[in-house]
């Protein structure tokens, strides 16, 4: 467990001023039986923090690596543009740089009955509620989903390269988001910045496919920027075509789930709907992608409703937003205005005006 008299001690304006507010509601929840969570969530926070360093300082330093230096130039020019062109906060998120010495910053763990693709939520202070608890170590993980393993659950555990903490901080670039190009990076910050510029609390498909659409939107505009062609048509359409995929198979096993089945046909029929996901997905790699293996590995590991939810979490929505964006004619500031208008709409009344954007 962290120790809360040496935070209080520290010179906690180095990390920021707000970690002040963390500490005591920290101490708040340790009371009320939660300290091995929130005291991993906090250790974790700071550790990250501490990380911290100017990425002008790195790319100034010739003893560090030049490929790091080289993809840190480049992503400052991406965070000009996020500002600049796409009316992204500016401050000092993503002008710093921290190597946390792991694959994946955070992983999150996903949770659902059996026969049901309803995720367990939880609800924390800031974020709100969301479908999934998060981890700084994959120990802590693995542990969690053990013991939702033992109670039943379906569980899937997933690495997080980047996370946003809505503007309480200013959050690093990590050395977990620079392993797929200098475009990937470019998308994360759109992405997390888009997450510090409105996020709804308690409706995680809303703020994910929010973010995911600046995320699009965002790269697209970046490239046109840099002078660069569209992106390749044939990948954007095999990842459009796999999330369908993915997106009918839970729909069918949420038909399954409706069906009143005894618990030993409700398996069979859920293990059926894995397999036709499979004979499905071979059918468009074979037929249509030219063979492509690349989602083989997911597809062929151990399947069940949580490593489906993430899907529906972070794209449900992108279309609609798509077409709120093509309303206003393509204004950011007018878009940003209107995604604000639509989160303070009333849960059921905001998931009406999505629907309608959609024009499902």
């Amino acid at each position: 467990m962290i120790d809360l008299l040496f935070l209080r001690r520290s010179d906690l304006g180095a990390l920021d001023r707000k970690i002040r507010v963390l500490v005591p509601l920290l101490a708040v929840l340790l009371l009320n039986g939660c300290s091995t969570y929130y005291g991993q969530l906090l250790d974790g926070q700071v550790q990250l923090l501490r990380a911290r360093e100017p990425v002008s300082q790195v790319i100034a330093d010739p003893s560090r690596d030049a490929k790091l230096r080289a993809q840190l130039r480049q992503s400052q020019a991406a965070r000009d543009f996020a500002s600049s062109h796409l009316h992204l906060p500016d401050n000092r998120s993503y002008r710093l740089y921290a190597d946390v010495h792991r694959k994946s910053v955070v992983w999150n763990v996903f949770a659902t009955r059996e026969f049901s693709l309803d995720p367990q939520t939880h609800c924390f202070p800031i974020a709100g509620c969301v479908a999934y608890r998060g981890y700084y170590s994959l120990g802590g993980a693995r542990g969690e989903a053990a013991l939702q393993k033992q109670a039943g659950m379906d569980v899937y555990i997933g690495g997080v390269d980047a996370y946003s903490t809505l503007g309480w901080f200013d959050d690093p670039i990590i050395n977990t988001m620079m392993d797929r190009g200098d475009e990937r990076l470019a998308t994360l910050i759109f992405h997390e910045l888009a997450h510090q510029r409105f996020y709804v609390k308690d409706d995680s498909e809303f703020n994910e496919s929010y973010a995911t659409f600046v995320e699009q939107e965002g790269t697209r505009q970046w490239r046109a920027y840099q002078g660069l062609p569209p992106a390749n048509v044939d990948q954007s359409r095999q990842v459009h075509q796999f999330t369908q995929l993915v997106l009918d198979t839970r729909e069918r096993l949420k038909a399954v789930y409706a069906q009143p089945l005894t618990p030993e046909a409700m398996r069979v029929a859920k293990q059926r709907e894995f397999e036709r996901m499979r004979a499905d997905y071979r059918q468009l790699r074979d037929s249509q992608w030219n063979g492509d293996k690349r989602y083989d590995a997911w597809m062929y590991s151990p399947m069940n409703n949580a490593k489906l939810l993430p899907f529906g979490l972070y794209d449900q929505w992108v279309p609609s937003f798509a077409a709120l964006f093509r309303q206003v004619g393509g204004d950011w500031p007018r878009f940003f205005s209107e995604v604000e208008r639509l989160g303070k709409l009333p849960t059921d009344e905001r998931k009406a005006a999505l629907i309608h954007l959609a024009g499902l």
